[in-house]
Order: structure tokens, then C-alpha cells, then sequence
């Protein structure tokens, strides 16, 4: 990936309604999301894209007022499993079983591992999925720019309010994070912005 997508990038405060992420663009974009890394293979997250303009005009007024949820394309929620128990990581193994071939028994030892993982975590569970939730935004910032869309991470959301509207009430899943993506629009004064950023030897330390 060519490091000047990321200097192109940046947090759209303004986009344009009337353009919308064509449909093969957008089976890429989800499909990074699917290909996100995160510990064990465990995926402990669901990502909930709302397309729906009638969803999309509710969003501002649990978003602090931004209206980047309503103006963009599509609004992607992130939302952390906050139930990571025997169950899920025997659906888990049972999946790393069909999908290579490899029979269930030879993977009693990796399962040993990820349910004593879990058992040290206690009631952090629900904090880990939280941060392994914002690998899959990192990605999804950069797949975005090597297409040519637009993103804005926010976390400026009510969380509970998104969790009633997209249905996640009494379920495992709560939204952490969200984005939107679409297309800058041409007034947005942001996109011609310098990007301010510390210098490398600031930021960086090589030991």
C-alpha cells in the first residue's frame, strides 16, 4: 500500500449525501472487515452497516449533534461481544476444524489455551473484545483510503441510544466505535487542511 493514501486520508467532517460507495467497492470494504485479525482468530465483534436513510436521520441526535452518520453512505458500527465463554470457542474450534480439515480432537490443546486465556480474564472480557474491536476500525481506515473513500472514525455516540436503535438491547453485542464512509464533499474545508502530525523522532523510538 502506497503511504500516500494515508497522507490523502482524512477524518471527513462533511460529506456528500449524493454520493454513494458503488456496490463492488463496498463487497471489498466489508470483506476487509471479515479478514480482521484479532487474538486467537476469535472475532469477538459484529459490525452493523446502516444504509437506511430513515435509520441514518436518527444518528445525529445520539451523535452529539455530527452529522457525518446522516450525510455519509454508509454508517459502520462496531459492536464488542461482551459474552466470550466454552460455548463460543467451541463454535470456534468446530469452525477451524471444518474449514482445514484438521480433526477436532488435534485441536484440544489450542482450545486448553484460548479457555484459560479466558478464565484469566475474568470480568475484563468485555474491555478485551472492546479494544480488539478498534483492529478492525484500523483496518477498515485503511482499506477505505486505498479504494478512495472517505471515512471518519467517531466516538462521539451515545452508545446505549445506538445499541436501542440497531437492536442490540439484551444481546451480547455493544456498540463500541463507529465510522462513516462515502465521499467528501467539495466545501468540506478539512480535505485541503494541512495534516498536523508530531515528527517521527518524536513519535518513533528505535531501541
Amino acid at each position: 500500500m502506497s503511504i500516500e493514501y494515508l497522507k490523502w486520508r482524512y477524518a471527513v467532517k462533511r460529506f456528500d449525501s449524493s454520493r454513494k460507495i458503488p456496490d463492488d467497492v463496498w463487497e471489498q470494504i466489508e470483506e476487509s472487515l471479515v479478514l480482521t485479525p484479532s487474538s486467537f482468530g476469535l472475532q469477538p465483534w459484529k459490525f452493523l452497516v446502516v444504509t437506511s436513510e430513515e435509520i441514518k436521520t436518527k444518528l445525529p441526535a445520539i451523535s452529539w449533534n455530527q452529522n457525518q452518520p446522516a450525510e455519509c453512505s454508509h454508517m459502520v458500527l462496531f459492536a464488542a461481544n461482551q459474552v466470550i465463554d466454552a460455548a463460543y470457542v467451541d463454535r470456534y474450534v468446530a469452525e477451524i476444524s471444518t474449514q482445514r480439515s484438521v480433526p477436532i480432537e488435534n485441536l484440544k490443546d489450542f482450545r486448553n489455551v484460548m479457555l484459560g486465556f479466558l478464565r484469566n480474564r475474568g470480568d475484563e472480557i468485555s474491555n478485551w473484545a472492546s479494544h480488539q474491536v478498534y483492529i478492525a476500525l484500523g483496518q477498515l481506515l485503511a482499506v477505505s483510503a486505498t479504494l478512495g473513500v472517505d471515512a471518519c472514525p467517531m466516538e462521539g455516540l451515545l452508545m446505549k441510544e445506538y445499541d436501542r436503535i440497531l437492536g442490540l438491547e439484551n444481546t451480547e453485542f455493544k456498540v463500541v466505535v463507529g465510522c462513516a464512509l462515502g465521499y467528501r464533499h467539495p466545501d468540506d474545508q478539512y480535505a485541503r487542511a494541512a495534516k498536523v502530525r508530531f515528527s517521527r523522532s518524536e513519535l518513533v523510538t528505535k531501541l
